[in-house]
């Protein structure tokens, strides 16, 4: 009968830390372990066999598992071959054959108990020969050997197991040149194999595969074609560079983990082009940029917004959607709301009365921010925003997304469970994409925004996520509102939403005198009557050479907001030329005006980006071709889209309570366009 391996009992001794302790009890899998001083300590078996000195003293070394495994690999005779000398090897060590029925008694010759190993060696070396197979006594006791140290595998015959080089009889200068070409086309653009063989040879007449003395052997252009099947392997040398790339940029490592346990603690934001064409406006077809924050813990998309052209006033826009309760909106179904969901809507009602009307998205306050080193993300507005959140602002590596994986995936996710099924769907390249898309009835970019916000709230937060799997149960995957109440339960998180005075913190700031005509930003003057006590006074605060503090808004240049340094509190500036311009517009039309008219007035300004809007807006005749050209359109309907939507459609509230803006209830005079000036018929008058 086969010996069981080494077994652990009373009165072993083992070496664990350094120090040999005598087993005095087990019970189960708690062994109670003596030193020489009598103390008595309890371990866990599993605890005590992977101490890394740990070892049986006075005992055998036990042999390792034979790798039965390697067996698949290789030809059947080999391993017919080895079995049968498995057989009688086991046969020779304990008596009886693997095959033997129970019990059965060894036969004579084999019998442990009467002869030596040596003696049972021999007599299965006079078997063999008998049965026509010249075997030595020699050959069954290197066997044996094999066996006992390596297993089944250690009886295959080792010419049948000889392996070649992984690169087969290629110089190794050769290897490293290819490995060099194929490393020089990582974030290049794609070629062709031709060219990464082409390349190959370029670096070994240079000399810089290696310096042994002697010439390299170029082998044969299949062989280099193997070659290069086998180095580039995964590596998508001649294929996508984007895949190329992204696969270049992973660590090399195995990728590590921030461990998130309660909402708000890791969260991640990104920003990427939507695959979407949107309608801007007169006809304006574009893309929008698309960005979001996820919470780790939940999965939850905390905020998603949609902007033709992403700035730092977005990411801190985005910052504040995220602590700010979602409202219903009209036409949403009574089901999306809060109260009807999973989350704890009554214990968190006593913390905020908003949330009675709020949507099932919850509201989380970010400890950890994980972001790229995009200018959006590291600007100095949205860093000032996370410190005056206590916010822990955390920029990743660059070149490496995969320090934020969660929210690479989730944008990639928006593509394919929301952005596809959406008109005027682009693909994710041009390869994918379709004929006359922007012919299409395309969505404006506010219903966009709508939509999206309807299906984060309707579809994403109440959608099974696998990252969000039970370790007890890994078959049930729980949905980011049942991860968020489920992690309130056990982390107690308490959200603290955003007040209505901390909107206007998250602007951008600048500094700035107060003039006798209020507030002068881009030739763009801002005045109100609270700003009386202030004109030409100093702030007080000497750091900024007793300049005031003003916040104002890039998509909304119709006011700015002055911190009153002295008693506090903010004050509201609109726009003094407001009355010409009826509708709020933003600096990327104003910029594009100043770019046309270098030395205009700040009334010809204002007067020629109102009537850029206005034909904008009323589109051209229909006797006529079009005035406007195309980037006029397009900065138009960039900025009307950014606009602040109608107060039934606004997501928020203004925080500061409106203001009638000056001039703005008064009635405008009759406008008399001047006639056209004609030389000639001026010359006549004078006869």
């Amino acid at each position: 009968m086969s010996r069981r391996p080494g077994v652990l009992g009373v009165g072993d001794r083992v070496r664990v830390g350094g120090v040999v302790h005598t087993v005095v009890g087990v019970s189960g899998t708690l062994v109670r372990l003596a030193d020489v001083a009598g103390a008595v300590t309890a371990v866990a078996l599993p605890v005590l066999q992977a101490a890394e000195d740990f070892a049986l003293v006075g005992s055998p070394a036990r042999a390792p598992v034979p790798p039965a495994g390697l067996l698949d690999g290789l030809p059947a005779a080999a391993v017919e071959r080895a079995l049968w000398w498995e057989g009688h090897v086991v046969e020779v060590l304990h008596g009886l054959a693997p095959d033997a029925p129970a019990g059965a008694a060894p036969r004579p010759e084999y019998d442990p108990a009467r002869w030596s190993l040596s003696r049972r060696e021999q007599a299965k070396a006079a078997e063999l020969a008998a049965a026509g197979h010249q075997v030595s006594a020699s050959t069954v006791k290197h066997r044996r050997q094999r066996y006992a140290a390596l297993g089944v595998i250690g009886l295959v015959d080792h010419r049948v197991d000889k392996r070649m080089p992984d690169f087969g009889r290629v110089d190794a200068r050769v290897v490293q040149a290819m490995q060099a070409a194929i490393g020089e086309a990582s974030h290049a653009s794609s070629r062709t194999a031709g060219y990464i063989l082409w390349r190959t040879e370029q670096i070994l007449r240079g000399g810089a595969a290696g310096e042994d003395g002697g010439a390299v052997v170029v082998p044969s252009r299949r062989t280099l074609y193997r070659l290069l099947a086998r180095l580039s392997h995964g590596l998508h040398t001649t294929g996508s560079a984007r895949t190329r790339q992204s696969l270049a940029n992973r660590p090399d490592g195995p990728f590590g983990q921030l461990p998130a346990s309660a909402p708000g603690e890791v969260m991640q934001m990104d920003s990427t082009p939507l695959d979407v064409l949107v309608r801007l406006e007169d006809g304006v077809v574009g893309r929008v940029e698309l960005t979001g924050m996820v919470d780790v813990a939940t999965r939850t998309v905390t905020a998603a917004v949609l902007r033709p052209t992403t700035k730092s006033v977005d990411a801190s826009v985005l910052l504040a959607r995220t602590v700010t309760p979602e409202p219903m909106r009209p036409g949403w179904v009574d089901a999306l709301r809060m109260s009807r969901s999973v989350l704890p809507h009554r214990r968190l009602l006593d913390i905020d009365q908003r949330l009675e009307h709020a949507a099932a998205r919850p509201v989380i306050v970010p400890e950890t921010i994980v972001c790229d080193h995009g200018k959006v993300f590291v600007s100095r507005n949205f860093r000032a925003s996370c410190r005056f959140l206590g916010i822990n602002f955390q920029p990743a590596h660059e070149g490496t997304p995969t320090d934020k994986p969660h929210i690479e995936r989730t944008l990639g996710s928006v593509a394919t469970l929301f952005a596809q099924f959406v008109v005027g769907y682009t693909g994710s390249n041009t390869e994918r994409r379709g004929r006359r898309v922007e012919q299409q009835p395309l969505w404006s970019m506010p219903e966009l925004q709508e939509l999206l916000d309807e299906w984060i709230v309707s579809a994403w937060q109440n959608r099974p996520h696998d990252g969000l799997r039970d370790p007890d149960a890994p078959g049930r995957a729980f949905t980011p509102n049942e991860r968020y109440a489920a992690l309130v339960e056990a982390a107690g998180y308490v959200p603290v939403a955003l007040s209505a005075e901390d909107y206007i913190e998250l602007l951008p700031a600048r500094w700035q005198a107060i003039n006798a005509y209020g507030i002068r930003i881009k030739y763009r003057t801002y005045d109100a009557e609270a700003l009386n006590p202030l004109r030409r006074q100093p702030s007080g605060v000497t750091q900024k050479r007793d300049l005031w503090e003003i916040h104002h808004d890039p998509y909304d240049v119709s006011r700015v907001w002055v911190r009153d340094h002295h008693h506090g509190g903010w004050i509201t500036a609109h726009w003094t030329l407001l009355h010409r311009v009826p509708r709020p517009f933003g600096e990327l039309a104003w910029d594009h005006a100043r770019a046309s008219l270098p030395a205009g007035t700040e009334e010809e300004l204002a007067d020629a980006v109102a009537a850029l809007l206005r034909r904008a807006s009323d589109g051209p005749a229909a006797d006529q071709q079009p005035t406007l050209s195309k980037r006029d359109r397009r900065v138009a309907a960039r900025t009307r889209v950014t606009s602040p939507p109608a107060p039934s459609a606004a997501r928020q509230p203004n925080p500061v309570v409106d203001e009638p803006a000056p001039g703005e209830d008064e009635s405008l005079a009759e406008v008399i366009p001047l006639g056209i000036f004609d030389p000639f018929t001026e010359a006549q008058k004078r006869w």
